[in-house]
């Protein structure tokens, strides 16, 4: 199903045809619920609201928003600004469809209006504000982390209790597979060909998410320079020092935003980060050497010689 502006498939395993169809509903509708309050390109969505409000007024959110709006400041917080949702005014001025890249003048510009510190939270009153006029909020990079968790709650009420979310490249399992392995998760080659989707590592997850940013996934080249989607909140370019990020921790919310800001901080900052928290992950930095945590030896099989 097509949820989020991307692609949602849910595996689960139980014995009962009809709590599967009722799990899969909720689960689904838990998502479609989400992306109606999240999704940074629908007028009508809460964010938009909270963007169209920035600079003049606090806007009045759910419980739901309120909450992925707070992981993102502790995650910005944490990767000391490598993850922004205030990149708002810098993503909407590229465009990796039709190549367009922004002129440097307009990027330093906007640099001002890339700052998180400046959202501020009332929890008492479930209120949003930006400080600054023009600023942008964009959750793209934790609101499908955030919605495989909420997917698998649901899932959970209904008395499933193995099974597998994946919202693009955000992935949440828990429970064991029939036979009692964990769920296989594949880590694409950052530079295997589109058609080919080479995967080059597997990780078995259990009660777990993973989640990759790479620059393969939204790009173009230009003057034989790659720019993608991953943008660096310090300067409103693409950040440099790594392929791809793949993060594995307990909750999705996570594993989507870290991948994102330790992709921007490059792989020795990333690896001592992801450390710190408790995390595990694989970096590919912009020379294709892989790093990983001490963690995951032994838990990660890698299928390409590496």
């Amino acid at each position: 199903m097509v949820l989020m502006d991307t692609l949602v498939t849910i595996t689960i395993v139980t014995d009962s045809a009809d709590r599967a169809e009722k799990a899969m509903d909720k689960a689904f509708a838990e998502i479609g619920k989400l992306d109606t309050l999240l999704n940074f390109f629908s007028e009508k969505s809460e964010l938009s609201m909270v963007n169209k409000n920035a600079g003049l007024s606090e806007v009045k959110v759910s419980p739901e928003t309120m909450e992925v709006v707070e992981k993102a400041i502790e995650t910005s917080e944490k990767t000391g600004g490598a993850f922004d949702v205030t990149i708002g005014p810098e993503i909407s001025q590229w465009n990796f469809v039709l190549k367009i890249k922004p002129q440097d003048e307009s990027i330093k510009r906007r640099l001002r209006l890339v700052n998180y510190k400046l959202i501020q939270l009332d929890k008492g009153r479930s209120t949003v504000h930006l400080k600054e006029k023009g600023m942008l909020m964009d959750l793209g990079g934790i609101a499908k982390g955030y919605a495989a968790d909420k997917a698998v709650d649901e899932l959970k009420k209904i008395g499933i209790t193995s099974g597998l979310v994946a919202v693009a490249g955000e992935v949440k399992a828990f429970g064991r597979k029939p036979g009692g392995k964990g769920w296989t998760v594949g880590i694409r080659n950052p530079r295997s060909t589109e058609k080919s989707d080479e995967i080059m590592a597997t990780v078995q997850l259990n009660d777990a998410a993973i989640s990759t940013s790479g620059d393969y996934q939204r790009y173009f080249i230009l003057d034989g320079k790659r720019f993608h989607h991953i943008l660096d909140p310090e300067t409103g370019y693409p950040a440099q020092g790594c392929q791809s990020v793949s993060v594995i921790a307990r909750d999705g919310v996570y594993t989507d935003a870290f991948s994102t800001g330790v992709f921007v901080l490059g792989p020795k900052k990333g690896i001592e980060l992801l450390q710190s928290m408790g995390f595990e992950g694989l970096i590919v930095d912009k020379d294709g050497t892989i790093y990983t945590t001490p963690g995951l030896k032994g838990k990660i099989e890698f299928t390409t010689n590496h």
